[in-house]
């Protein structure tokens, strides 16, 4: 009964979507967009130049797919030098592979509404992107996606992809997504700033903290990143002190039922959120007036020492860090605070794969033989070198992946790809928001911004993540929550 109140609410919601004037996207392709992920402008020409790692591809023609079934697959509005090396990576690859079938891919900005709006009819894509197992959930207890336990058993995807990734694709024990690639919240810094002004590499966050205030007293920004017409960027923020002022156990008790939200490392680490934004270290009143793509022109400019941002932040890095700035920039998890002294990672994803669950059954098939095309280290090698930071597919066995003949930033990702796996194997993570917390949790998570405005108080705040997380658990909506190093 409950998973079917479920599904009816759901589709509920979608229908008022609809009729609010929610309309599907047509748009093929698009290099602009209002939300974080499609931001940035045109790719560098090293970028460009990257994407002939799948000149080797043979490209279709228009007439030789003539007659052939559609497999649909829409995409966010990736720039276009990204969109190019998807094409010839991956659609034109699996065009030549066979001769009933043409993979389609549409770019589009507004992917998340689209895709509600179009499942609650019972349509849309083959493919189904997704912004995280958050995102995902609710459209599996409405029975709008497939159940893939048959195709991970047919590719062998739980014994190659890591297991706290693979689990967070799974409901009531079934694979129902698959995350495409890894991401974490950490440290970008301008290496030629740090040198210039005679700063190290902040090792803890006290060393960062310093750097910061003298970046201030000398007229720079202390760090730059903004939510600039995407609010989910507070998200990051949140994520990050929840891992390192809260601590992976907490949050481990917090999200299996053993402890509340309401606990004084949880205040603590809103609390010191907070104390960032009041010393004006989320680029002070400019926070609100600075998007990815823009706060990486300041780094890149020597405006700030720091981004503090998500990795898959490299791909718009690709085209402010070019030439001789290329290399100035460099990435390091967040630095050891007091409660998490070791190298540890916030665990995210870049997107989720699903299928259809209305689709046909031969379209199923093919989709899961795309997915899977997207789940092998030579996939990620040659989408990496072309379009670095968003690839970085959460594999056990990374050891198929060369980085030695690829641009310093791809490479670089590499690095960071291999060492959030290390991380996992020993247990030093912790949890991003849009991949391990229920819906309306994240959706508070994001209005964290609540108490940097004072119109929340931290106790107050925190209170509300306990009610809509205890709701959420109680109705089976968390997200399956790998266990991190105890000790």
């Amino acid at each position: 009964m409950k998973k079917k109140m479920l599904s009816i609410l759901l589709c509920a919601a979608m229908f008022t979507s609809i009729l609010s004037g929610c309309a599907i996207s047509t748009t093929k392709e698009s290099d602009d967009s209002s939300t974080e992920s499609t931001e940035g402008t045109e790719g560098s020409d090293d970028a460009d130049s990257d994407a002939e790692a799948g000149d080797d591809v043979v490209v279709m023609k228009d007439e030789d797919l003539e007659g052939r079934e559609e497999i649909t697959l829409w995409f966010w509005g990736a720039e276009p030098y990204a969109q190019e090396a998807f094409k010839k990576i991956l659609v034109d690859s699996y065009n030549a592979s066979q001769d009933d079938y043409q993979l389609v891919v549409e770019f589009r900005p507004s992917v998340d509404a689209d895709i509600k709006t179009a499942l609650a009819a019972n349509q849309g894509p083959d493919i189904i992107y997704g912004s995280g197992p958050s995102f995902v959930m609710p459209l599996v207890e409405a029975e709008k996606l497939e159940n893939m336990d048959a195709y991970s058993e047919e590719y062998g995807w739980k014994d190659k992809i890591l297991e706290p990734y693979y689990e967070s694709g799974t409901v009531h024990g079934s694979l129902y997504s698959l995350v495409n690639g890894v991401s974490t919240m950490g440290v970008f810094y301008n290496k030629k700033v740090l040198q210039d002004n005679g700063w190290e590499v902040p090792a803890t966050i006290e060393e960062m903290e310093a750097i910061m205030d003298e970046a201030i007293e000398k007229g720079m920004y202390a760090s730059v990143t903004g939510n600039k017409g995407w609010q989910p960027v507070n998200e990051n923020y949140a994520s990050l002190f929840l891992t390192h002022i809260a601590t992976p156990q907490t949050m481990y008790k917090v999200l299996t039922g053993e402890e509340r939200w309401v606990n004084d490392d949880v205040k603590a680490a809103i609390e010191k959120s907070k104390e960032w934004w009041d010393k004006g270290y989320l680029a002070g009143e400019d926070y609100v007036n600075l998007n990815f793509s823009e706060s990486l022109q300041l780094l890149s400019d020597e405006k700030s020492p720091f981004f503090v941002g998500p990795s898959i932040a490299f791909q718009w890095a690709a085209s402010f860090f070019t030439g001789d700035k290329e290399e100035n920039i460099a990435f390091i998890p967040f630095p050891a605070t007091e409660q998490v002294p070791d190298e540890t990672y916030t665990l995210g994803g870049a997107c989720t794969l699903s299928i259809n669950a209305n689709a046909e059954d031969s379209h199923k098939d093919e989709a899961a033989k795309i997915i899977d095309m997207m789940m092998n280290a030579e996939f990620m090698q040659e989408m990496t070198a072309a379009w670095p930071g968003y690839w970085g597919t959460p594999l056990k066995d990374l050891s198929g992946v060369d980085a030695g003949n690829m641009n310093y930033l791809s490479a670089e990702f590499v690095k960071v790809v291999s060492d959030i796996s290390d991380a996992v194997n020993q247990g030093n993570f912790g949890y991003y928001d849009n991949t391990f917390f229920p819906s309306a949790t994240q959706t508070r998570i994001v209005n964290i911004d609540e108490v940097w405005y004072e119109t929340s108080t931290v106790d107050e705040y925190v209170q509300s993540l306990e009610d809509e997380f205890k709701t959420e658990f109680e109705n089976g909506m968390v997200p399956p929550t790998p266990k991190p190093n105890m000790d």
